[in-house]
């Protein structure tokens, strides 16, 4: 214990020069934990989704049985995010996502015991499906809090995109080692797609519960403001002397901004799962693309958001923190994507056009992220994530699905849009173009706001 205590004296001993140097060294630890986390995190979510021909196949499920299934998940999961949030703001986040990430691990063990089992009952799956979506709500805004805990608004934007696009890679290759897991260890059932994932996934969770800090002022050292230099903002001063109810109804509950930045990521769902739920079937029935070229579509489409996470981040960080602006900038270019997709007939237009969209759509996804976390305090970073994300799921992700496959579907009557009916998948379009002239609108009033904000800060 006295060695410890001595470690810690040495550690508050540092000045300020000596703080930045080490800065990057001690930050590398828990950013690589977020990273890591985040991955495993998709590669035992979207496990479920390659595994769903052999969950037919093999156990006998419906498509409407998998559609349920799916639901449920979203439901609790949009929920969750801000109820979830709520409980865990102000909190170890960098723990908790280790804590969160075992429990999600354990469930997802537990389902796949449940698909060794002749008789599978579907209410288990709903449950147990249910309780991976409850575990992993909020494990993008505690990554996110954990982030901006350990960097300043002027290189914040690059790391949070470095840190977004590992849900892509986390997305891209959970099939791929969910159905090697099934071949290699379980000679092809679909139970070995997740047993094994849920398995590395435990380890992965006990290992990162040790590594870094949340924050630097964990080591004695000082706020990554008076690290850099920089002006810490009064919201962070204040909420030092507030509850956490006192911080979500003065930064959050009143704040218009923040509203108006979760009805501008509804529309922003619309337009990314409108193009990333459909593409394969539009290309199919519209243009009469080949299966191959079909299952394409979402690669190409992935290949356009990594570089965007990528980009539109260190954009804002080379704007000094203007992550609205930027936003509204890549929202502004969208259209041209859109044109390519809706106009081409070939599979280079259509990818070329996917993977422009990708870039551009994770524009404004990334960045309202960021945008909000400069109208918060670093405590209420997680709730305010949950918040932003219940709305994208529970309305965005929701109606990208219902209401393009009423207008899309052959068989349906298309849908009613003030007196004009929508039908076909050309109308689709329609929807994503009043998307984005909404996403533009909004997101420009938040970047005169946060321009005034930063001037105050600046005085």
């Amino acid at each position: 214990m006295e060695e410890m205590n001595s470690e810690v004296g040495k550690t508050n001993q540092l000045t300020i020069a000596e703080q930045r140097k080490r800065w990057f060294k001690e930050f590398m630890k828990p950013f690589l934990v977020v990273v890591v986390i985040y991955i495993t995190m998709y590669m035992i979510r979207n496990n479920f989704k390659a595994a769903q021909p052999l969950l037919k196949s093999q156990l006998g499920l419906t498509t409407t049985d998998l559609g349920y299934i799916g639901f449920v998940f979203s439901i609790v999961y949009g929920f969750g995010k801000f109820i979830v949030g709520y409980i865990v703001d102000g909190k170890n986040t960098k723990k908790i996502l280790s804590i969160l990430l075992l429990l999600s691990s354990i469930t997802v063990l537990c389902l796949g015991l449940l698909f060794t089992m002749n008789n599978v009952p579907m209410g288990w799956i709903v449950v147990l499906w249910s309780l991976n979506g409850l575990f992993q709500c909020v494990g993008g805004p505690s990554s996110a809090s954990v982030i901006t805990q350990w960097t300043t608004r002027s290189n914040r934007g690059r790391y949070i995109g470095l840190w977004n696009a590992s849900h892509n890679i986390g997305g891209g290759f959970a099939g791929i080692f969910a159905v090697w897991c099934a071949t290699t260890f379980f000679k092809g059932q679909v139970a070995g797609m997740f047993i094994i994932p849920a398995i590395v996934a435990a380890v992965v969770a006990v290992v990162t519960f040790f590594i870094g800090k949340n924050r630097p002022e964990d080591l004695g050292w000082n706020s990554s403001e008076e690290i850099f230099g920089e002006p810490i903002e009064e919201a962070n001063v204040d909420a030092e002397n507030l509850t956490k109810w006192e911080i979500f109804k003065k930064y959050l509950l009143t704040n218009p901004y923040i509203w108006i930045l979760c009805v501008a990521n509804v529309f922003v769902y619309i337009v990314r799962i409108g193009i990333d739920n459909w593409a394969p079937l539009y290309v199919t029935e519209h243009l009469n693309f080949s299966q191959e070229a079909a299952a394409q579509t979402i690669f190409y489409f992935e290949m356009g958001a990594l570089v965007g996470c990528l980009a539109w981040g260190y954009i804002s960080d080379l704007l000094k923190g203007r992550p609205a602006l930027v936003a509204t900038i890549s929202s502004i270019l969208l259209p041209i994507g859109i044109i390519g997709y809706q106009l081409g007939t070939t599979e280079l237009v259509i990818n070329v056009s996917l993977f422009m969209l990708g870039m551009m759509v994770f524009g404004p996804q990334l960045l309202i992220n960021l945008s909000m976390l400069g109208f918060v305090p670093k405590k209420a970073t997680v709730v305010s994530g949950g918040l932003l994300g219940a709305f994208a799921y529970l309305f965005g992700d929701s109606m990208a699905k219902i209401l393009l496959a009423k207008i899309s579907d052959p068989s349906k009557n298309g849908v009613n849009f003030f007196g004009h009916v929508l039908h076909g998948w050309n109308d689709t379009f329609i929807i994503f173009y009043i998307s984005i002239v909404i996403i533009v609108v909004l997101l420009g009033s938040v970047a005169f706001a946060e321009e005034k904000r930063r001037k105050k800060v600046n005085a």
